[in-house]
C-alpha cells in the first residue's frame, strides 16, 4: 500500500522571522497557517507549505531556490518593484524548461523564483 500524503512543507532557516514574515505575508501575500514561535509555517496553493525557522546563521547553497508559480508572474514582479524589492532581473522566458520567470532574494539571502510554465503541470 502507498502512503497518502496530504501536505508538503519545506523548512528553511532565517536569522529574522520578522522580516521573513514581512516579505513572505506583506510582500508576497502568502497566509501565516501556523506560528510555532521560532518556526512560521505559510500556506502556498495546492496543500504546499513554506516553514521558516530561527536560526543564529544562514548558509544555503546556490542551487536551492523556492518556486513560486502563478500565471501573474509579471504581476508579482510589478508588487515587488513597486514595495523596493530588488530582483536580479527582469521576467524572461527560458525555452529549455518552458518557463515565464525571475528571481528574487529572500530576507535570509534564499533564492526566490516566480515562474510560470507554458504548459499546465497533471497530477
Amino acid at each position: 500500500m502507498s502512503p497518502t500524503f496530504s501536505a508538503f512543507i519545506g523548512f528553511y532557516p532565517t536569522t529574522d522571522l520578522a522580516a521573513t514574515h514581512a516579505f513572505y505575508v506583506g510582500t508576497l501575500g502568502l497566509t501565516l497557517a501556523r506560528d510555532q514561535g521560532t518556526c512560521h509555517i505559510y500556506a502556498v496553493a495546492g496543500g504546499g507549505f513554506l516553514g521558516f525557522c530561527l536560526r543564529e546563521a544562514v548558509t544555503l547553497p546556490p542551487t536551492v531556490v523556492l518556486t513560486l508559480v502563478t500565471e501573474d508572474v509579471d504581476g508579482v514582479y510589478e508588487t515587488l518593484h513597486k514595495a523596493g524589492v530588488k530582483t536580479e532581473a527582469a521576467p524572461k522566458y527560458h525555452a529549455e524548461y518552458g518557463i515565464y520567470h525571475f528571481y528574487v532574494r529572500g530576507p535570509s539571502g534564499e533564492r526566490v523564483e516566480v515562474q510560470r510554465f507554458d504548459r499546465k503541470i497533471h497530477l
